[in-house]
């Protein structure tokens, strides 16, 4: 890819106008939109070489951070963090247990619970499949003067709280 300079951007679906400001405003989002395609396709063929669904993958990520932050995982925590209902709870681990990703384990203080832990053959695999990415991803980042990292850092947290606010009554003009 290459760096498009703000007198050759291409307004993309934008509808904003012409002046230099909004121009390098356009370049920007247009670079995020780019990023969030190329990250898409990037979890495409990482589901796709796992054999695995978004959900599957999304769950696996979970447990493995969960695990590394040293955080015990219920099938109710698991739930609550993909936000789906505890019947499609249940057929997640269920699968993920079949297909050697996940385990269920006795809870260490609550003999009637359970937690959910990925195998190591599933740490291993996502380790496999995406730690290259991340490495490239980690050095790009380093390799940003400290300055300019606080100001991506900020500039993608106020972009997230953006999108995480929008109201979609409002959005759709009612």
């Amino acid at each position: 890819m290459t760096s498009q300079s703000s007198a050759t951007v291409d307004p993309g679906g934008y509808w904003y106008g012409e002046e230099e400001r909004t121009r390098r405003a356009i370049a920007v989002l247009n670079s995020m939109r780019r990023y969030r395609s190329a990250e898409a396709a990037m979890r495409r063929r990482t589901r796709s070489a796992m054999g695995m669904g978004e959900t599957d993958l999304l769950a696996v990520q979970f447990l493995l951070q969960s695990r590394r932050a040293g955080r015990q995982v219920s099938p109710k925590d698991l739930a609550a963090e993909l936000g789906i209902s505890s019947a499609s709870t249940t057929i997640l681990i269920d699968r993920l247990v079949k297909s050697g990703h996940v385990e269920r384990e006795p809870h260490p203080t609550d003999r009637r619970a359970l937690v959910i832990v990925p195998t190591l053959s599933s740490d291993e695999e996502v380790r496999a499949t995406l730690g290259r990415m991340h490495s490239r991803m980690l050095e790009i980042a380093e390799s940003l003067p400290p300055g300019d990292a606080a100001v991506i850092a900020g500039f993608l947290d106020r972009m997230s709280d953006a999108v995480d606010h929008v109201d979609m009554d409002d959005a759709a003009g009612h």
